[in-house]
């Protein structure tokens, strides 16, 4: 007799559609439907300094440049909204206006709140990698740094860690150069 197995049923992007819209966002990682709550205020107001400054870059290189909430879905039982993607311009048309993202961004970006920091630098990450995402880029808002990785030989390394005060060069984006402080201004 074979023994007995606690069988627990996998979420899908069926289910995820279904969800409401109440301010939280909903994830499937490996098939378990993950929430967490609305970042606040110092984690969007990050968020969006990284989103204007790809933004700025999409308009002198191509590209496209996306915040949350956006579906990107990788399988059935895989779907994640990072923070920020960018499409590089050789791979912009892989984003279509009225239908789900289906396509790995080239880059993808996570403000680290401590209440995501564990599945952000753990699960997260690793399906980013498993799923091919070149770039990976975590900014840590409470200790106001920055965290790049770069996608090699299917697995991240860092390529730099920046406090505020240094200088971020991105190896994906030519000519894409920053002073990390620009992220980390609240007010």
């Amino acid at each position: 007799m074979a023994p007995v197995q606690d069988v627990q049923p996998r979420a899908g992007y069926s289910e995820l559609e279904l969800m409401p819209e109440d301010g939280r966002r909903y994830e499937i990682h490996g098939g378990k439907l993950v929430v967490a709550p609305s970042p606040l205020p110092a984690y969007q107001i990050v968020a969006g300094e990284i989103l204007t400054l790809l933004s700025d870059y999409r308009r002198r290189s191509g590209g496209l440049a996306l915040g949350a909430p956006l579906d990107i879905v990788f399988d059935e039982h895989d779907v994640v909204q990072p923070d920020i993607v960018f499409f590089r311009a050789g791979r912009r048309h892989l984003v279509q206006p009225y239908a789900v993202t289906r396509a790995a961004p080239d880059i993808a970006v996570e403000v680290l709140p401590p209440s995501t920091a564990a599945a952000d630098r753990g699960p997260k990450m690793q399906m980013f990698a498993r799923y091919g995402v070149p770039g990976y880029w975590i900014a840590d808002p409470t200790h106001q740094r920055i965290d790049v990785h770069v996608l090699q030989e299917g697995a991240y390394r860092r390529a730099q860690l920046e406090s505020a005060d240094a200088t971020v060069r991105s190896i994906l984006l030519p000519d894409l150069t920053f002073d990390a402080a620009r992220l980390f201004m609240f007010g």
